[in-house]
Order: structure tokens, then C-alpha cells, then sequence
């Protein structure tokens, strides 16, 4: 490799054309639209839709107060299974979920756009702050929530719905977690993670601290002295590293961070960014950080994953989002080793296959990729001060094991999200452990 220097710089297009490239993903559907689709449904009884959504939204049953221009029924209907029904709207994978499922594809036809008719019935309401949900007369008991995101808001609405004192400890300056921070900017414009954090607030009885970090600020064993239950929704601190020699150098980065910074910008065409970028990884966040990049202005993007396109975490709406964005996608490649003395210049790639047993084996086959910037997608772990902090609840290859209610084994104390064992990185899957728990810790408090 004999690039000179690290090709990185903001304002690499004009900042309307930016603005242009992170517009809505997906523009919301107008009425005629919305009743032109809610009257493809079949509603069927045993609906496979409802089944498949993690959260157990009656699907048929919204749909059908959409044809019926109920449109406050349809989104209550959505939010009493589901708070953050209108961010899930944007960024729930319905293609492997409900619209999968969606009986439509049995014969061969495109499904119900389930995802777009669920923010046509969500959104006037985060517009008009219509309020859906009375407090229960209060319980005299109180609750405190770690973490701010998705799990923890869930649950501390369905606490409050039910008429517990919540107090909210997040450790980013802003609640909403990855919602917030986390999240390719073009699926959630308008700042509508805090729209709909600020409407999850409204229902009264939640408190929420902002920069308090579990085991730096308070301990568990403090929140367990003061509070009548505790539920941990504290996600995952700390980025998986790649396992190959100078990984520290200049130019590689966590793709976490970077969307972060992307995400809380005001102007995003003076964020720097590479010539070339390589990213590592292959779920959501590989995706997202690859085709923002190219959205930038990067002239090559490329997603590096050691297994192939159906062992991706990312979906294949999500891999073709990547390609049409003019991402290429080298599937059953690992990095072992990168180019650059003070900072990378680029990474040579190894060809992989499975065998039998499904183990990655490497065939000796390489191939070089110049690279300003290597991000770094391939999950996330606790890190070493939550894994101290939780001593005496039981993980499970570094996560957090709960029985069916989300209990951990230390009394007193739920988790959800991606901090738990069977978590699975979706919002979604995230809003309803922390309904799970929260009734849950209700039923044992009123016990």
C-alpha cells in the first residue's frame, strides 16, 4: 500500500445535497394512500402478522380503524402493546416480521405495508400530542429504571400507566438510547426520537436523570436499598474488537460512535469523512454506518463479512438498501491485518468458508483494500465496570440471563433489551421486555 496520507475531511458535498441524502427514507403514506392499502388486508382471525411482532400489536385490528378513518383508535390500539409503535414504524425490520408473515406472500404478492400504515396512525398523534393513556391511581410504590433507551422507557410508561413512582437513570446527556444515538439518520428525521421520548414523559410519574452511570455514579446495591424494584435496560457499553494486530491505529473507529456523532450534528456535511471506508461487520449498524458514509460523500464504501448474505444480521431489504447506495458487499472475507504506520491506509482481507460444522476456516486467499477509515460493526459487549456492577446476577456469554417475566436472578431486579441473553438488537424486541417486566414488577409490588 503506498497511499501518501489518510484521505478524511468534512464537506466533501455541499450541505443541501446532504441535507437532500438524509432526507425521510421512507416518506409517510397520504390518506388516499393509507386507505388504498389498509384495503389490501385480509384481516384474517388467526392473523400470522400479529403473531410474528414482537410486541403482539393487533394488526388487523388497526388496519381495520384505519379503513374506517378511526384514526385515534388505530393508534391506540398500536400503543397500548407498543409506546414506541411510531419509531418502530421507521425502523422495525417488518420485512422478517409482521410483513413476512403477512398471508399476501403466500400467493405471491408484494404484503401490506404494515410499517407505513402504523406511522400514518402513529404520527398525528406525536403531532398533536394526543393524549391516549391515564395514570392508575398510585401505588405508593417507587421504581428506578437504568438506562434510557427503548427497554427502559418502555417499561417505566407501563409502571406509570399502572400507577408506580418511576426515576430513570440515563447515562447519555439525551434519553432514548439507541434510538437517539444509534440509528442511521434518514430512517428517523425531525427529531422524532425526542418527540416521542417527550410523549412517553407526559404521562406523568417519571423522573429522569441524565449522565448517571451505573458502577461509576450508583451502584445496584444503592438502587436496591432505596427502591421497591429495579429493572436494568443499560444495553451494551462497549464495542467487540476485531483480534488482529494494530487495531488501535488512527482511522479505525467504532461505527457506534460515528453515527452518534452523525446523529447529534447540526450540520452533517462538516463531519470528516474518508475517501475509502471499510466496514466490518454485517447487521444494522454495518449497513447503516456504510451507507451514511456513501450519503457523505465517500467515493468507495465497502461492508467486509466473514460469512455469507443469509448469515447476515442485516436484512435483505437492508443489503440491497447498501448495494443500490453503491455499497459493495464482500461476503466470506475476515481482515487479518492493516496497512499504515500512524494511521491506516488500508486492510488486507482473507477469504473464508464454512464447514460442515458451520466453523469459519480461513484458505489462505487474500486481498487488499485501501482504506482512510476502517469502522469496526461487529457487536457489542458489556463492558468491565457493568460486569463488575453485576455480581450476583447471573450472565451468560457476557449477558444477562432472565426467566419469561425478564427477572434476573438477583431479587428485586428485571432486565430487557440488549443486555440480556435472548435480546436480539431490535427496538422493538427491547419495548417489550420492558413491558413484560413492568407487569411483572406490578404484579409482584401488589402482591
Amino acid at each position: 500500500m503506498t497511499k501518501p496520507a489518510a484521505d478524511i475531511r468534512p464537506s466533501r458535498l455541499d450541505k443541501a445535497e446532504v441535507e437532500r441524502n438524509f432526507a425521510d427514507i421512507h416518506p409517510p403514506l397520504s390518506r388516499s394512500e393509507a386507505l388504498i392499502e389498509a384495503d389490501r388486508c385480509y384481516f384474517c382471525f388467526d392473523a400470522p402478522c400479529t403473531t410474528a411482532c414482537p410486541t403482539g400489536i393487533d394488526i388487523p385490528g388497526f388496519i381495520q380503524k384505519i379503513r374506517s378513518d378511526n384514526i385515534r383508535g388505530s393508534a391506540h390500539t398500536i400503543l397500548r402493546e407498543n409506546i414506541m409503535g411510531g419509531m418502530c414504524a421507521r425502523v422495525c425490520p417488518t420485512e422478517v416480521l409482521c410483513e413476512e408473515a403477512c398471508v399476501r406472500n403466500a400467493h405471491e404478492d408484494k404484503p401490506v405495508e404494515i410499517g407505513l400504515l402504523q406511522r400514518y396512525a402513529t404520527d398525528p398523534v406525536f403531532e398533536n400530542s394526543t393524549k391516549l393513556f391515564e395514570r392508575a391511581a398510585p401505588s405508593g410504590k417507587t421504581v428506578a429504571v437504568v438506562g434510557g433507551g427503548p427497554a427502559g422507557l418502555s417499561c417505566a410508561h407501563r409502571l406509570a400507566m399502572l400507577g408506580h413512582d418511576v426515576k430513570v437513570f440515563n447515562k447519555d446527556g439525551k434519553p432514548g438510547g439507541l434510538n437517539e444515538y444509534g440509528i442511521a439518520a434518514y430512517k428517523t428525521v425531525d427529531d422524532f426520537a425526542q418527540r416521542e421520548v417527550d410523549y412517553i414523559l407526559s404521562i406523568g410519574g417519571i423522573e429522569i436523570e441524565n449522565g448517571v452511570e451505573l458502577g461509576v455514579d450508583v451502584t445496584l446495591a444503592e438502587l436496591r436499598d432505596s427502591y421497591d424494584a429495579v429493572f436494568l435496560g443499560i444495553g451494551l457499553g462497549d464495542v467487540n474488537e476485531l483480534g488482529i494486530d494494530d487495531e488501535d491505529l488512527p482511522g479505525i473507529e467504532n461505527a457506534i460512535d460515528y453515527i452518534a456523532d452523525l446523529r447529534q450534528a447540526d450540520d452533517k456535511s462538516t463531519l470528516p469523512v474518508g475517501c475509502n471506508v471499510v466496514v466490518v461487520g454485517g447487521g444494522m449498524t454495518a449497513i447503516d454506518i456504510a451507507v451514511q458514509s456513501k450519503r457523505l460523500g465517500a467515493e468507495r464504501v465497502d461492508i467486509v463479512y466473514r460469512r455469507g448474505p443469509e448469515q447476515m444480521g442485516a436484512s435483505e431489504f437492508e443489503q440491497k438498501l447498501a448495494q443500490t447506495n453503491g455499497v459493495t458487499i464482500h461476503h466470506f472475507m475476515r481482515p487479518v491485518r492493516v496497512h499504515g504506520a500512524d494511521f491506516v491506509t488500508g486492510v488486507e482481507l482473507e477469504k473464508t468458508r464454512l464447514d460442515r460444522d458451520g466453523k469459519i476456516r480461513g484458505t489462505g486467499e487474500t486481498l487488499d483494500l485501501e482504506a482512510d477509515v476502517l469502522f469496526k460493526a461487529i457487536g457489542q459487549k458489556l463492558d468491565e465496570i457493568l460486569s463488575a456492577e453485576l455480581d450476583g446476577i447471573t450472565l451468560e456469554r457476557g449477558k444477562i440471563v432472565v426467566d419469561e417475566s425478564q427477572a434476573t436472578s438477583l431479587a428485586g431486579v428485571w432486565a430487557g433489551g440488549d443486555c440480556v441473553l435472548r435480546g436480539d438488537d431490535l427496538t422493538v424486541s427491547a419495548v417489550q421486555h420492558g413491558k413484560v417486566a413492568a407487569i411483572a414488577i406490578d404484579r409482584q409490588l401488589r402482591s
